[in-house]
């Protein structure tokens, strides 16, 4: 499930405290990276593995964080090492080796793979079954990015915050923290089936959290950035007034102003507190894609991951109720005819852009939900034989080279309507509604069916009017009904990304960061409750 919460997470690949400097360092040239990884691949054939690849990681990241008119902590790391997956015996295994140096390194934990995937072939019930995957020989990706983040400094990363502080205190915030998060994954993938890919991708996440108290009741409220963690570097934050569409909110659909969210932030979370009680009912609602996007996470992307619906997936967040005899219908009603739901992971600008998987496999964009109809999953190289596929979707990943890759959530997004229609013309037919802007707490049962959400900001929406903010307000469904319930999807002209920069899976855990995209959209006669706490 998602993290939103603004302290450092836990996170596995986060590796060994760096001078900021050590950030912009080259690292190894991609000639010596291959050395290693020929090295690993020719150790591992001549112990009689049937496949193998490498992966070689650094991982980089950079955390600011303030509060207030102080900075509580500045976070540089770097992880490098290098893993081993091979089959062997019909069996994986997997070894990993920490920053390593020469080939002999590199050759001996590809040995280790091989021992270890011949100690689990004795206890294995199937031998694996591989898809076929072309080898690309020598290529190259890089996220497209215009400024990097590591380059900036830091002085200048902590004036931004703590001027995004003092913003939203000189205009009544009692409260205000706010962080950078930023990452660069610099990854090289070789395997036997003769690819040689190195990719250099980029994430920044810039966030805050304000808090108003009514000095009277000690009662407070809270309101969050609404930006949206990015597969972009610094120039996220530089933003152009051509790209931002101005309503209840500003919308960034290229850039994001951290000023001008937190200065509307302190006017909405003050108003929070005067504003009415949501009385029960069903309301039709109305759903940003910076409220939606959490939507679609939980009760599409997890659902439709195919290890979860096989149950091989349990403990962390459940198994799904999207199980293959729906599938093999062709005509499981997952949502209305208005809902399309693919994922993609070549959608610039998000999360999950890269040009190829931790499997070597060539991402692309498949649809999930057709017209309504549930028509596929996602899947890797040894699983998409279970659903009738020769060939992998592309969305495995690890959050470490010390890690074993797994099938991880593509960019999961809606589609966006096809008919013109903006966000006025949606809420102008609205009788009796509620339009939901920011992701808020949330709860899905342990399969991915039953739910309940919250969000940041709540407003009244009558006779195809904004009637003033509403407090106190989620909403229950399950995912069936929710999706069927959708009536209405702004065009392409409102399509936005929302996302997850943390989003766990597995035991042990590991952290993947993952977009999803909507426009803003209508769901009708949704159950609302009121949340307030009786005392």
């Amino acid at each position: 499930m998602s993290a939103g919460a603004l302290m450092l997470p836990n996170i596995p690949s986060l590796g060994r405290a760096v001078d900021p400097a050590a950030l912009l360092e080259p690292g190894l040239d991609v000639a010596v990276k291959k050395r290693l990884a020929d090295a690993a691949l020719n150790a591992a054939k001549a112990k009689g593995a049937s496949y193998t690849d490498v992966r070689i990681g650094r991982y980089l990241q950079q955390f600011v964080i303030t509060r207030e008119n102080k900075v509580q902590n500045i976070v540089n790391t770097e992880s490098y090492g290098v893993g081993v997956r091979v089959i062997a015996d019909g069996c994986w295994g997997f070894a990993a080796v920490v920053d390593a140096k020469n080939e002999a390194q590199t050759a001996k934990a590809a040995e280790e793979a091989v021992a270890i995937a011949r100690a689990n072939a004795k206890l294995m019930k199937e031998p694996v079954k591989l898809a076929p995957q072309k080898g690309f020989g020598e290529v190259s990706w890089k996220a497209p990015i215009q400024k990097n983040a590591f380059e900036v400094p830091i002085q200048e990363k902590v004036d931004l915050l703590l001027g995004v502080n003092d913003a939203a205190m000189k205009n009544g915030a009692n409260f205000v923290n706010s962080v950078l998060f930023m990452v660069n994954e610099q990854k090289y993938f070789a395997s036997s089936d003769g690819s040689y890919i190195d990719q250099d991708i980029h994430r920044i996440w810039p966030t805050f959290t304000v808090t108003a108290i009514d000095s009277k009741s000690g009662k407070f409220e809270t309101r969050q950035s609404l930006s949206a963690p990015m597969g972009m570097s610094y120039e996220y934050l530089q933003t152009n007034p051509a790209d931002k569409v101005t309503g209840i909110t500003t919308r960034y659909n290229k850039g994001y102003d951290m000023v001008e969210d937190v200065t509307a932030a302190t006017r909405q979370v003050k108003e929070k507190l005067t504003a009415k009680s949501v009385e029960a009912g069903k309301y039709d609602l109305v759903l940003d894609p910076s409220h939606l996007w959490l939507t679609i996470h939980e009760s599409v992307g997890h659902p439709l991951e195919l290890d979860r619906v096989l149950g091989y997936e349990a403990n962390f967040a459940g198994t799904s109720f999207a199980t293959l005899d729906k599938w093999k219908t062709k005509s499981f009603p997952y949502g209305s005819k208005q809902v399309n739901l693919f994922a993609d992971k070549t959608q610039p600008g998000s999360l999950g852009a890269v040009g190829w998987d931790d499997e070597g496999v060539k991402t692309k964009r498949w649809d999930l939900v057709k017209d309504g109809t549930l028509v596929n999953y996602q899947a890797i190289r040894d699983q998409v034989h279970i659903i009738n596929e020769n060939e992998s979707q592309g969305c495995c990943y690890a959050d470490s080279w010390s890690r074993v890759q797994f099938q991880r959530m593509a960019n999961v997004s809606l589609a966006p309507g096809k008919q013109p229609l903006s966000v006025n013309d949606l809420i102008k037919d609205v009788k009796k509604g509620i339009y939901i802007i920011g992701d808020g707490s949330f709860s899905i049962d342990q399969q991915r069916y039953n739910f309940q959400f919250g969000g940041q900001l709540f407003y009244e929406i009558k006779d195809g009017q904004i009637a003033g903010m509403l407090r106190d307000v989620a909403y229950q469904s399950n995912t069936q009904e929710f999706w069927n319930s959708c009536t209405q999807i702004c065009d392409e002209k409102d399509y936005r990304l929302g996302g997850s920069f943390f989003d766990g899976k597995g035991q042990p855990q590991q952290v993947s960061a993952v977009s999803h995209g909507s426009s803003t959209s209508r769901f009708n006669g949704v159950n609302v409750i009121n949340t307030a706490r009786k005392i």
